[in-house]
């Protein structure tokens, strides 16, 4: 592998100009194949992660839109997003290469496509409201996890990712990132916003709750039922 060095030029480059690049870049998911052999020990062969509940999570990358990987790795590389462990791994790979990986993961489908209608969340399911519906009640004017992360959390775009099946420690540590402001890559400080409007009990509700969504859905009929309003 090549590693990544930084001319002197390249550091006039803005950042806006180096994502442009980078995001150029087509990825091949054969080449991204041999690349992940350096992934494997975290994010495990299949790219379902570890959840290691009280240590270190590991977040699923199998079925992440190859955008949004690709984003985060770059936000990784370049301090934007910040991740120790990231770090050494990252050093060993160029733009090519996180574009090729990125690309790998992305086809690596964990289930079925999970279904589009909109299913009404059940008033007694705190957690299920929360998510659909939202928080207008008590102040906090929470908005519903659903509206940018698209239905039953599938994701949107580059910018809003898969929730539904990923680890509900990787899910609970990543909102406490926003609150603490250890994490702020994201347009317009957006999730900041939404997780310090979260108390400690919700976050467990939310992280739990899209953790286990595909069961959730699996369990109701495949999710096909839609709100007649």
């Amino acid at each position: 592998m090549n590693k990544k060095m930084l001319s002197g030029l390249g550091l006039l480059v803005s950042a806006g100009m180096y994502a442009s690049t980078a995001t150029a870049l087509e990825g091949d998911p054969e080449r991204g194949k041999d690349v992940s052999g350096i992934c494997v020990a975290c994010h495990q062969q299949d790219g379902m992660g570890k959840e290691n509940a009280g240590a270190q999570p590991w977040p699923r990358l199998a079925g992440l839109p190859e955008a949004y990987i690709r984003k985060q790795l770059h936000d990784m590389d370049n301090g934007e997003r910040k991740n120790a462990s990231m770090g050494p791994i990252l050093a060993q790979l160029d733009d090519q290469e996180m574009a090729d990986v990125a690309a790998y993961y992305a086809q690596l489908a964990p289930w079925p496509e999970l279904p589009t209608a909109y299913h009404a969340p059940d008033a007694d399911d705190q957690a299920e409201w929360l998510a659909e519906r939202g928080n207008w009640e008590d102040g906090n004017f929470v908005p519903a996890c659903s509206q940018c992360h698209g239905p039953n959390a599938q994701g949107v775009g580059a910018t809003f990712p898969p929730l539904a099946g990923q680890h509900a420690s990787y899910l609970k540590l990543q909102l406490e990132h926003w609150r603490k402001g250890d994490r702020h890559n994201d347009p317009n400080e957006l999730m900041a916003g939404v997780a310090n409007r979260l108390d400690e009990d919700q976050i467990d509700m939310i992280a739990e709750y899209y953790a286990t969504l595909p069961e959730r859905i699996e369990a109701r009929g495949n999710g096909q039922e839609e709100d007649a309003q």
